[in-house]
């Protein structure tokens, strides 16, 4: 049974077998906006989310950014840039997607934040559905969904355009995930990183 995740919740990656959750998708599923026209027809926005993420050392010191245009780290690759999100309601696949591989995430990083920033700027508020989710498998096939965490329709959103989504970190050698989702005033992926995120670290 997937973990439905709230703000502010802090999990463990323990699966139902004991094991731990190593090797997963973060995948991003967002949609685009439909509006009717004034003779009735229909005219579909395209919303242009971009899910990105900073890994940190033990230090706070940025080691790497990953995102459409920076789309590998050591352990981590990233899928590529939709640009529009589903136009036709939500088909149950995620719009971008990292995988990671948290044996092969370089030693040194010790916390990765993952962020979600409106490229054309469209309000958050304004968008029809979005959530992430963590799963087993890749970015063509999911096998387990292990958590999943809504970020849509929430007034908190409202007049923003970007978001912390959450974070990977070690305690005591061992990964865990932490639900933030918390809206920032950031217009730009650098702005996000550089001002907003370091405030969870």
């Amino acid at each position: 049974m997937a973990i439905s995740l709230i703000k502010g919740q802090k999990i463990s990656l323990k699966k139902d077998d004991g094991s731990s959750l190593v090797d997963f998708c973060v995948g991003a599923n967002w949609g685009a906006i439909s509006k009717t026209g004034l003779f009735g027809n229909t005219k579909i926005v395209p919303v242009d989310l971009d899910l990105s993420l900073a890994c940190f050392d033990s230090n706070k010191n940025l080691k790497n950014v990953v995102y459409f245009g920076n789309k590998s780290a050591s352990g981590i690759v990233h899928s590529g840039d939709d640009l529009t999100g589903d136009v036709d309601g939500d088909d149950g696949l995620d719009n971008e997607i990292i995988s990671i591989d948290l044996i092969r995430v370089d030693s040194n990083v010790d916390q990765i934040i993952f962020v979600l920033n409106s490229y054309n700027q469209i309000d958050f508020n304004d968008i029809p559905f979005a959530s992430i989710r963590l799963y087993e498998g890749t970015p063509a096939r999911v096998n387990k969904v292990f958590a999943t965490y809504n970020v849509a329709r929430d007034h908190t959103f409202a007049y923003k355009v970007a978001m912390i989504l959450g974070k990977l970190y070690k305690h005591n050698g061992e990964w865990k995930f932490s639900a933030i989702g918390e809206p920032t005033a950031d217009k730009k992926l650098e702005e996000l990183i550089g001002r907003s995120v370091i405030k969870y670290l």
